[in-house]
């Protein structure tokens, strides 16, 4: 009498041998959420690339919830990186608008001092044993006034430059080149390389034979 038993082989199995990390509605949502919660306290509009959680009536793969997590961060992270830049080009406006506001005080400040400083320069050449408190003074103001960019500019000898130089009379010489400073009636002034004050000479010309 034949058994009814039959042999069976081993049940199939129903995994797929998809490796891909399994990710579920809850983890889905929280992730969306902690990138929206980064996104607002760097100050991001967060309705404008807003993340929803999958529709329940269209359930989504672990391969799409992968990828629309993926995106989101990436949406995020162009969002934080345009805020980095945005608030560099504001510091580098700041620091340069802080610089301007430096210099247009100093100038200020030393178109003030400037005649003073020829009213030294005139007691110093009248007077060369000058006491020594007025020494004092003017080195002090000539130290001042060259922590805050100014120099003088003019001596015998210099070639005339007219951009530099205001000549105000001639003098015949064969102690200088032609078209050369002869005499710095009073010297000129400059500030972070901008002419405040030609220097005021005489223009050294041949001797007529």
């Amino acid at each position: 009498m034949m058994s009814d038993d039959t042999t069976t082989g081993p049940e199939p199995d129903d995994t797929s041998g998809d490796d891909t990390p399994k990710i579920s509605d809850d983890d889905l949502a929280q992730l969306i959420a902690s990138v929206n919660e980064a996104a607002a306290k760097a100050g991001v509009d967060a309705d404008v690339h807003a993340v929803t959680a999958p529709d329940e009536s269209a359930p989504m793969t672990d391969e799409q919830r992968l990828a629309q997590a993926e995106t989101a961060l990436a949406e995020r992270t162009d969002d934080l990186q345009r805020l980095q830049a945005e608030y560099v080009n504001y510091k580098r406006r700041v620091d340069r608008d802080r610089e301007l506001a430096r210099q247009r005080g100093a100038e200020s400040v030393v178109r003030e001092l400037v005649p003073v400083l020829d009213a030294m320069h005139h007691a110093q050449e009248a007077d060369e044993e000058l006491p020594e408190g007025m020494r004092l003074v003017v080195a002090e103001m000539v130290r001042l006034a060259g922590k805050l960019g100014l120099e003088t500019f003019g001596a015998p000898g210099d070639e005339f430059d007219p951009t530099a130089h205001e000549a105000l009379y001639q003098v015949p010489t064969s102690e200088y080149a032609p078209e050369t400073v002869a005499t710095v009636v009073q010297p000129g002034y400059r500030l972070n390389g901008v002419v405040l004050r030609p220097a005021r000479v005489a223009v050294a010309t041949e001797v007529p034979e």
